[in-house]
């Protein structure tokens, strides 16, 4: 499968009168080999005749409707409250995903805990994605900035620039088909007090959306409250220069938030969130439960953080 691309090899197809999975003759033996449970049903075409798929679709449908998350041409996407249901994780979902984080943000400690000044933006990323690798996760986006570039660029894609002081590393890790979004920092010396405060004030910002993180809250709502936040803190314009993250899962971002989204947090939803003012940004991947808390699946007891809200939250590495 594609690292740039979110659907997979197979399908599955799923019918009052049966269920199966719909790929070719290249990856049929892979999956039923490696992937999936033996009970699942294929139904395998020649690579070469990719119609032969949908004429078994037809035909499975007696020719009715069908509804797809990929629709093709001739069907019709899901509705909403159906495609709702794919981001409310069951509890063996859940618990592959805390599995995921822990080693992505396994990798990234290792990572940044071996750069050097000296490295290039895609030394570091290269790193990153060799980390994930050998963890069995797939490196979907692996972000890479240094010194000069952070301030400068939110999406900062890796270089053969120097990192020089400081470094930013940030991975949408792909596991099992489910995403662990975390950015960390390091910095090669001491902090100094401009940095220091940079990174705090985006861990306070951060700290207004997760309090807002809870069954019932809407991503509209929790836009508007990261723009009121950047207001308070003298960046009224930060809102605008970055998208704020949203929903994950089994796309990196399911759902970004906006001023007009209408989705609202159910139990079981995983969200990631990315304020970010330029040179610093914070981003870990979090479990919704029924109470309102919060679990961090990409939490690392072995980083530095300090505590936010009640919550803790990672600081820049000094090294």
């Amino acid at each position: 499968m594609l690292l740039a691309a979110e659907s997979g090899v197979a399908e599955l197809l799923v019918t009052e009168k049966g269920a199966w999975v719909l790929t070719d003759e290249i990856e049929a033996e892979r999956l039923r080999a490696e992937e999936l449970p033996a009970q699942f049903e294929f139904h395998v075409h020649p690579w070469a005749e990719p119609a032969r798929r949908e004429a078994f679709v037809v035909e499975a449908t007696d020719a009715g409707k069908v509804l797809s998350d990929r629709p093709h041409p001739g069907e019709d996407p899901l509705p909403q409250a159906l495609s709702a249901c794919k981001l409310v994780l069951l509890p063996e979902e859940l618990e592959r995903y805390r599995r995921v984080g822990r080693l992505a943000s396994g990798a990234m400690r290792e990572v940044l805990g071996a750069a050097r000044p000296d490295w290039t933006g895609y030394q570091l990323a290269g790193a990153g994605a060799e980390a994930l690798w050998a963890r069995g996760l797939h490196p979907a986006l692996t972000l890479a900035a240094g010194e000069r570039r952070l301030p400068l660029y939110r999406h900062a894609t890796p270089s053969h620039e120097r990192l020089g002081r400081e470094a930013m590393l940030v991975f949408c890790a792909r596991g099992q088909g489910l995403y662990a979004n975390l950015t960390r920092f390091v910095h090669f010396g001491t902090l100094d007090p401009e940095r220091s405060k940079l990174h705090r004030q985006v861990r306070s910002i951060e700290s207004v959306v997760l309090d807002l993180s809870r069954p019932g809250t809407s991503l509209a709502d929790a836009y508007h409250a990261l723009a009121e936040s950047y207001h308070k803190h003298g960046y009224p314009e930060a809102i605008r220069q970055h998208h704020q993250g949203g929903l994950t899962g089994y796309q990196a971002r399911e759902t970004i938030a906006t001023p007009d989204s209408p989705e609202v947090l159910l139990a079981s939803m995983i969200v990631a969130w990315n304020p970010s003012l330029p040179g610093s940004k914070v981003e870990d991947t979090f479990a919704l439960s029924e109470d309102g808390t919060l679990e961090n699946l990409t939490f690392d007891p072995d980083w530095p953080s300090v505590e936010v809200a009640g919550r803790l939250r990672p600081v820049p590495l000094e090294r």
